[in-house]
């Protein structure tokens, strides 16, 4: 985006903002101030200055800078370059690293922390290329290491929440695209022409509703028009980087709400397309109530500081496209494991294409889901064995998660819950004690459990 004139900005001294350096992490402290001891201009910058301002303590600190990477590298024994497309300063403080990146004179996606900044963003072939800046044919910036002035730089900051700059040098703060306004009324609104904005990166439509998710912001009209006419071009970005963009979306305390919103705006069948086409048929219609349940009880744990995991997040995102993918293959109400397995083989393979998910999450997916017929087997002590399983907590948890909509007997739920809590010869005696059962998935518990959730339902049970 070029932009034919530098505006003035607005200077806001300390006396009237609220931000303290008590808030701010020591470490970017440090490398604000040596950086303006060596004579460089220092800011912080983005999302922790819009956090601070709205009394939430930031997760990261970045700093923007005159100083180009090398002096950085200079300046900081501990500093490592990183980047292709976007060169950046790593200060490593031990766990806390600050980023550091030189003011940019061109309309670089933002990047944050969890991306790749290692990554090749596309496989497309680039219509502009030089050694400092790469556009392909849809206008989608590859990379872009021209550096300017901090009246350039702001112009590629994507929302004017996000564009305001902290400086050490006296404390104020400086906007340049109304930034402050914008917090002050909880708006999104996008720096520039949004529709240009959304294709130099499309990922700046899944930023639009995280940040509207996690910080209750509405989206400006102009900034939301664009978004359902261009959610195409999700389908052009880097699956793994989408990966990084729904760990954000989905796990960081307003999953639900981030959920609503990609769904209202045609994003979610973009990253997820073989889960949102089972969505709206009527015998996988609760895999999405258990995904809406699932995010619910993810956000509480979130705020809870209690530990959540991508695994069970795509166990419940990908449940329903497992499901109709077994009715495909005939798989019928009993399914066996091999259809089981064969059906999430086909479905991870599929997946891969638009969101990327890693081995180290897409195995232990797959051993939860496998899982879940094992708990319709309760008689002899083998049965027990579940109880030792690696996996058995989580797989547990989806249990109770298809309970809850009725897609597994409650029954079931309850009996696994109470063994538990007993002693092992007590466990040893009522698994002796049953009739032997066999394994099914969604669609196997006793006939009378069927025919009780179709007339509630008023359908078919769930396959």
């Amino acid at each position: 985006m070029n932009v034919s004139t530098h505006p003035q900005p607005l200077i806001i001294p300390r006396s009237e903002h609220s931000i303290s350096r008590a808030a701010i992490s020591a470490n970017a402290l440090k490398v604000l101030y040596r950086l303006k001891e060596a004579g460089y201009e220092a800011f912080l910058v983005g999302g922790a200055v819009r956090d601070l301002l709205l009394g939430i303590t930031p997760k990261d600190f970045d700093v923007a800078t005159n100083a180009l990477p090398d002096d950085m590298r200079r300046l900081f024994r501990n500093c490592r370059l990183i980047g292709r497309r976007f060169r950046l300063a790593h200060v490593h403080f031990g766990n806390e690293i600050i980023e550091v990146a030189t003011f940019r004179a061109a309309a670089a996606p933002e990047r944050e922390e969890g991306d790749d900044p290692e990554a090749d963003p596309s496989d497309a072939l680039p219509v502009e290329d030089s050694e400092e800046r790469a556009v392909d044919h849809r206008g989608r910036i590859l990379r872009d290491n021209i550096y300017g002035t901090i009246d350039e730089d702001v112009w590629r900051r994507d929302f004017g929440a996000n564009a305001l700059y902290y400086n050490v040098e006296d404390f104020s703060v400086w906007d340049f695209v109304g930034g402050v306004a914008d917090i002050r009324e909880r708006r999104l609104k996008m720096i520039g022409d949004p529709e240009a904005r959304y294709r130099e990166d499309p990922v700046r439509m899944l930023r639009a509703v995280r940040f509207a998710a996690k910080l209750d912001f509405s989206i400006e009209s102009s900034t939301e028009e664009p978004l359902g006419r261009l959610a195409h071009l999700l389908d052009g970005v880097p699956p793994a980087r989408l990966f990084d963009e729904t760990l954000k979306l989905f796990l960081s305390g307003f999953g639900a709400k981030a959920y609503r919103l990609l769904r209202r705006y045609g994003l979610f069948e973009h990253l997820f397309p073989r889960s949102a086409a089972a969505f709206v048929l009527t015998p996988y219609a609760y895999a999405q109530e258990m995904l809406e349940i699932g995010l619910v009880n993810t956000d509480e744990r979130v705020i809870a500081d209690k530990a959540v995991t991508p695994t069970f997040l795509f166990a419940v995102l990908l449940w329903g496209a497992v499901l109709r993918e077994m009715n495909e293959q005939g798989a019928g109400h009993a399914p066996d494991l091999a259809q089981l397995l064969q059906a999430c083989d086909a479905v991870l393979k599929a997946q891969q294409s638009r969101v990327a998910i890693p081995r180290r999450f897409a195995v232990p997916m797959r051993e939860l889901l496998m899982l879940q017929p094992r708990f319709n087997r309760r008689a002899g002590v083998k049965s027990l064995s579940l109880l030792q399983h690696p996996r058995f907590r989580a797989a547990y948890d989806f249990l109770l998660l298809r309970a809850q909509v009725g897609a597994a007997d409650p029954e079931l739920a309850q009996w696994w819950t109470h063994i538990q809590t007993i002693p092992q010869e007590e466990r040893v005696a009522l698994v002796q004690a049953r009739p032997a059962e066999a394994a099914a998935v969604d669609g196997a518990p006793p006939a009378a459990g069927r025919r009780r959730r179709r007339r509630r339902r008023g359908g078919a049970a769930p396959k």
